[in-house]
């Protein structure tokens, strides 16, 4: 089965005329045009490499590129790289040529320098970059147009968290990559214009843009520049953004509540799109310090936890979410149940008073991180408080909007617990719990072991077996705890053609009739 149907396709698609990711050609659509684009809040920063908010991705993947990307069947395939990348036989250097006549958005001229320093600021300020390179040996140019990459030892992640548009290896110019960055100057089809806080994030055509050659595929393919300008509008409260999609205020509406679904429909304003299964939500937890930083009153929380009950508040109907402690849908060639027996779903709060005496808890508050910008994640909050009261926690809720969530889960002094969602990933070694770099800080000799043994892997065929050992590893240590499966919902106007329903919407091909 294409992999991309799976994700996205096997459930519902309720919108007219949309069909798999990056499916069709765009030569015949109008170019001109603008369009608004309503978004949970308004981003942390601009920089994709320092952050891991799926927000930052979608809107900064318009005007940085990476090296590579992902096809429409989730595959790697080339972006600002020629060609998929020379490997050596023992899997340890990867060569890789690159375009010619790539302009960034000042209109200089990409080169391998801008690549090598690219490359290697990512793997000091990115969590996905410091995952990567305790295995890179050294990034050199070869020449203007060659870069090479030599690794300790091989490392079968590495072209999916290269290609990846979160803690994103994106290339800058080498004299503007400052950190904090300063200014955004990338290489992509649109260019940022303008930035009113709280207000919108304005992007225009790069006009110096070359795109690849022949039709659109997924994320990879030809980027053909339709629309004039794309805005982004931070719009924090779902009901507001629900309320925009219906009056078309909006032309593109992301991340509502499943509970709008039945009120979307039929509407000539808008139309609903539901992706199915989407993703996971994930409550991680901070083992570095503080509450959760002791395994047993960790497996207290998940033995406490009902997740039935938690996705019910939160999405209503089974319609919309699945129990699932796997890592990943049964669709998936990651998908096992290792680990998971008698892990899951537990709802058993006296049990876990007993966990909590062993753990030799001292009352201290448990802090749960959350947002109500994801109105989900705030209603799961809601049930896991009551749960873990009863199995003899103190809880606080700690309730921000998103952006401060993203900030304030860099800090281990902060928090005990946060709450987040993932999109299911074509290779889970891009999940970012598994990144001792990453909030949460899962960092033990059984983490090393499984995570390694899994990344060192070069034949895809015994992959699968070394993932079931991580995920045992997970349910083991308990770094976070899974909830369950869930459905997204997003909303389009009919006015806008050419966007394929994507875990991370986007806009280049996009036109307006």
């Amino acid at each position: 089965m294409n992999v991309i149907r799976r994700l996205l396709l096997s459930g519902t698609v309720a919108m007219v005329g949309v069909g798999m990711l990056g499916s069709g050609p765009v030569l015949a659509q109008a170019k001109g045009g603008v369009i608004n684009v309503a978004t949970v809040g308004e981003p942390p920063t601009l920089d994709p490499m320092v952050s891991t908010a799926d927000l930052v991705g979608i809107i900064t993947q318009h005007f940085f590129e990476t090296l590579f990307t992902f096809d429409k069947n989730w595959k790697v395939t080339p972006l600002l790289a020629e060609a998929m990348p020379d490997i050596s036989a023992d899997g340890k250097v990867y060569t890789i040529k690159l375009r010619q006549g790539v302009t960034f958005h000042d209109g200089s001229t990409m080169t391998s320098a801008d690549v090598v320093a690219s490359l290697k600021r990512w793997m000091e300020v990115a969590s996905r970059g410091k995952q990567t390179a305790g295995f890179v040996e050294s990034v050199e140019a070869v020449d203007g147009s060659t870069v090479k990459l030599t690794l300790k030892s091989p490392y079968a992640p590495l072209l999916a968290l290269l290609a990846f548009n979160n803690a994103a290896a994106v290339i800058m110019p080498a004299g503007k990559m400052e950190n904090p960055l300063k200014e955004p100057v990338g290489t992509g089809p649109y260019k940022l214009k303008e930035r009113k806080a709280d207000q919108y994030i304005q992007l225009v055509r790069h006009d110096g843009y070359k795109s690849r050659a022949g039709e659109p595929d997924g994320y990879g393919g030809a980027r053909k520049q339709l629309l004039d300008e794309i805005r982004f509008v931070p719009v924090p409260d779902p009901n507001t953004r629900i309320e925009g999609a219906i009056s078309g205020q909006y032309d593109y509406v992301d991340a509502l509540p499943v509970e709008a679904f039945d009120r979307l429909k039929g509407k000539s304003t808008t139309q609903p799109i539901l992706l199915k299964p989407f993703g996971w939500p994930v409550f991680v937890m901070n083992t570095k310090q503080g509450v959760m930083s002791n395994l047993d009153a960790r497996l207290a929380v998940r033995t406490a936890l009902s997740e039935e009950d938690m996705l019910t508040a939160a999405f209503g109907s089974k319609d919309f979410f699945a129990l699932n402690a796997a890592m990943f849908p049964s669709s998936y060639i990651w998908h096992t149940t290792a680990g998971t027996e008698n892990a899951y779903n537990l709802a058993a709060p006296d049990k876990a008073k007993e966990l909590l005496k062993k753990a030799s808890y001292d009352g201290k508050p448990l802090r749960i991180l959350t947002s109500r910008q994801y109105e989900f994640h705030y209603k799961m909050a809601q049930v896991a408080a009551e749960y873990l009261k009863q199995g003899g926690f103190a809880v606080e809720l700690m309730v921000v909007d998103w952006a401060t969530l993203t900030q304030r889960r860099t800090d281990p002094a902060l928090w005990d617990i946060y709450i987040t969602h993932s999109p299911f990933l074509p290779e889970p070694a891009l999940t970012g719990i598994l990144s001792e770099a990453s909030p949460g800080w899962w960092t033990t000799p059984l983490r090393k072991k499984v995570v390694d043994a899994f990344n060192s892997e070069p034949d895809p065929a015994k992959r699968p077996a070394l993932w079931a050992e991580v995920q045992k590893a997970i349910y083991a240590e308990v770094p976070a705890i899974k909830i369950g499966d869930f459905n997204a919902l997003s909303a389009q106007a009919p006015k806008v053609k050419g966007v394929d329903p994507a875990p991370w919407p986007y806009f280049w091909n996009a036109s307006v009739q």
